[in-house]
């Protein structure tokens, strides 16, 4: 079984519930495309809540890896896009109720204008690299 290697090279700062480096061995891999706050019926979840957003947002990321054979400890990279950055806070505290006491995937943080629609606060795209 070959698993990522998740590195922090020294002369960078901390990451904060990121790690910066993750090394994938040749395999299987995963593109997610963004995940937004939307109930398997297509309807907005917590309109104008922030942690209500972000936790639907990562319940469909369980259910496409699932969807694929995988799970959320095999993510290795998170593109999150924001409509406020300023919410930061919350965005880690659900990214840890989700993702548990593992390695950290390779993250980046986008605050933007606006998503495809006025309600969605947040949407999140992973990539993943299944062990075997």
């Amino acid at each position: 079984m070959t698993t990522s290697t998740f590195i922090n090279p020294p002369g960078l700062a901390p990451g904060r519930g990121y790690t910066h480096v993750v090394e994938v061995p040749a395999g299987r891999t995963l593109y997610v495309a963004g995940q937004v706050a939307f109930d398997a019926q297509g309807n907005v979840v917590g309109k104008g809540d922030v942690r209500a957003q972000t936790e639907q947002v990562f319940r469909n990321l369980r259910t496409a890896l699932e969807g694929a054979g995988a799970s959320l400890g095999d993510i290795v990279k998170l593109n999150w896009y924001v409509r406020d950055a300023s919410q930061v806070a919350i965005y880690r505290e659900v990214r840890e109720q989700f993702l548990g006491n593992g390695p950290r995937p390779a993250s980046t943080l986008v605050e933007i204008k606006s998503l495809v629609r006025d309600d969605l606060l947040i949407e999140v795209e992973a990539v993943a690299a299944p062990r075997r």
